[in-house]
């Protein structure tokens, strides 16, 4: 038993008082005989032995009674010894995507919230924090309206994140009882290990179980097929139901252009081809209906008015195969002799080729150099006589790189590096026999540039990254057959495709993306990406030819939004949700043995309740000290 007010038990002292009187009244009396009274001496002697327990009963009844006051006061209570210690409590409450499976009562987010607002206590002072959101010291009261509007998001902390985030909000008081407990339905991604533990904080873990996982997907879209006239675009879809067929319609901003059903196979996937003109400008939406979770049930995708990139070749050779490769309705190729060249024009091109010239003029050195740190993009194709000093001046301010030597031995070139950014989507598959290309003679290069394609001893054949290509050999037919190898066109096409960055068919959000618009900025001017009400400026960075926007944190939700200048609209861009998290997979929380794994919040209060109850036996003392004050007033009635 312990006492709120142990000092006042001191009072315990104060019974002494009526001890001692009680011991005053009860000194002894001399009996003299009297023979008058003879026949009184029985009744006398039944009169003193009354009196003597009357006084007994009466002291014992005060001792009680005061003891009880004593002890009432000084406040007596029943508890674990961690119930008198201060209490901490922070809540993660998941708001991903996957929380908008449906329960009988609405989603697993909402009942999350039902539940918090009628089982945790009015007055406690908690920190919460979402994905997204961090509430702290607060009680229900200040965050009630928030939490009933708590939005879904597309981003979901990993379980080691949540448990760093966690322990920032607990005080260092080692005596203080913390408690953390996390609701969320734990999808497989969260990653969760036997080792994840936060050692003294008693975590409490609430996993939320949907009525219904099964779900529907519109997974991506594609253009399959550009023709003169339409374009083709590809829509992938998966499901987890034992579904047939689904309608997809196809929205050009709110006007319905199209719908089609698509099949399921037996691996529960489908494909859908929709046709549309290629000369129109699309603000497309494809859209199903689907009564799993809603926010893959839409996809948007634009297709803007292509914008042809400017390439400009400066030859000392043989260029009829650059001409095939930057076609006019992707290109605006023009080729030039070196000594032709009109130096004004260089700065308004998109990407420059440097076709085997066998020297580079320091006026060309100079203009190049200020092109590309203006973000212009440039490819080298050496001469078979190029002067190596000439080249290295040049060369040497790109990833250090320089001839060292040309070795004339015949090499086949290998190896392919499929995972620079150079051939991203290029390849179906990662290809490994395939018809060599070979050169008879190349350049020893030394360079810190990533290896494009290499030769069969190891050597660069092609180098290069943001906007500067090498090629270590001449590529003229008499030197090299790479003209009529499978990989000129893709490697070419994409270099020049990669000088300036349209807009993919749509981007994911979450993901780091870099666009170039086809605009020049005036000095004073920004970009502006809106839609509806919704506008911010995103990080942007003005070339001569034009503009790079970066797009990192924001925007934060799905749909199509314009880039305008001053109010004058651009170009349209898109911006899907990740769809991570519509796979129905979750996490073995069994191998967190020192963890609670509870079904529902009413179970985490009740232990939490157990934890810190605290009965108080002031009221019994008070009780009991009332009914021996009874006790006294009845002694003194019936021993008269």
């Amino acid at each position: 038993m312990l006492f709120k007010y142990p000092e006042l038990l001191w009072a315990f002292f104060l019974l002494l008082i009526p001890i001692l009187i009680h011991l005053f009244q009860l000194r002894r009396f001399k009996k003299t005989p009297f023979t008058n009274v003879k026949l009184l001496q029985k009744v006398v002697a039944q009169s003193r032995k009354s009196s003597t327990i009357k006084k007994w009963l009466l002291l014992f009844s005060r001792v009680l009674l005061l003891s009880g006051l004593i002890l009432a006061f000084s406040q007596p209570y029943f508890a674990k010894e961690s119930a008198s210690y201060a209490k901490e409590t922070v809540i993660y409450l998941d708001n991903s995507f996957s929380m908008q499976a449906k329960t009988e009562n609405g989603t697993l987010l909402q009942d999350a919230v039902q539940n918090l607002l009628q089982g945790l206590p009015k007055d406690n002072t908690f920190s919460l924090f979402t994905n997204d959101k961090v509430f702290t010291n607060i009680t229900l009261m200040d965050i009630r309206n928030e939490l009933l509007s708590l939005p879904y998001t597309y981003s979901q902390l990993g379980f080691k994140d949540i448990l760093l985030k966690a322990k920032n909000f607990f005080s260092e008081d080692e005596k203080s009882v913390k408690y953390l407990v996390l609701i969320s339905d734990f999808q497989n991604r969260t990653a969760i290990q036997e080792s994840d533990t936060l050692g003294n904080i008693q975590t409490f873990m609430v996993r939320l179980k949907a009525e219904n996982l099964d779900n529907t997907v519109l997974d991506s879209a594609y253009i399959a097929e550009v023709n003169a006239a339409t374009i083709d675009l590809s829509v992938n879809l998966t499901t987890t139901a034992a579904l047939e067929t689904i309608p997809v319609s196809l929205y050009n901003d709110d006007k319905l252009i199209a719908k089609t059903a698509a099949t399921f196979d037996k691996n529960r996937k489908s494909n859908v081809v929709f046709t549309l003109p290629s000369n129109e400008v699309i603000r497309g939406k494809i859209e199903i209906s689907d009564i799993g979770l809603p926010y893959d049930n839409q996809l948007f995708f634009n297709i803007n008015q292509k914008d042809k990139i400017k390439v400009l070749s400066v030859s000392e050779s043989d260029s009829e195969f650059l001409k095939r490769i930057f076609t006019e309705d992707e290109f605006i190729y023009a080729d030039v002799q070196m000594n032709n060249l009109n130096y004004s024009i260089l700065e308004s091109q998109n990407l420059i080729i440097l076709n085997e010239l066998k020297t580079i003029p320091v006026s060309l050195k100079n203009t190049l150099s200020n092109y590309t740190q203006k973000g212009g993009h440039l490819m080298i194709i050496p001469s078979f006589d190029a002067n190596i000093e000439s080249y290295n001046s040049f060369l040497g301010n790109y990833y250090s790189t320089s001839f060292v030597n040309r070795l004339d031995e015949e090499r086949n070139v290998t190896e392919i590096n499929f995972d620079h950014p150079l051939y991203k989507n290029v390849f179906a598959q990662r290809v490994t026999n395939f018809q060599y290309p070979r050169v008879k003679s190349y350049f020893i290069t030394r360079t810190t540039a990533p290896k494009i394609l290499s030769l069969q001893d190891q050597s660069a054949f092609l180098v290069g990254l943001d906007g500067l290509y090498l090629f270590t050999a001449p590529i003229v037919n008499t030197n090299s057959n790479f003209k009529n190898s499978p990989l000129i066109v893709p490697t070419i096409y994409s270099i020049g495709a990669n000088s300036l960055k349209s807009p993919e068919l749509y981007n994911t959000l979450g993901q780091k993306i870099t666009i170039d618009v086809k605009t020049v900025m005036a000095s004073d001017n920004i970009l502006k990406v809106s839609q509806k009400e919704y506008e911010f400026i995103p990080e942007q960075q003005s070339f001569s030819n034009r503009t790079t926007l970066t797009f990192d944190y924001n925007p934060n939700k799905d749909g199509i939004y314009v880039i305008s200048e001053e109010s004058r609209p651009i170009q349209n861009i898109s911006f899907n949700y990740p769809r991570t998290e519509s796979e129905s997979i979750y996490a073995d929380l069994d191998i967190l043995n020192s963890n609670a794994t509870l079904n529902n919040l009413t179970e985490v209060f009740e232990t939490m309740e157990k934890d810190n109850r605290v009965t108080e036996l002031w009221k019994w003392f008070t009780i009991f000290a009332l009914l021996f004050m009874l006790a006294e007033v009845l002694i003194q009635k019936i021993f008269k």
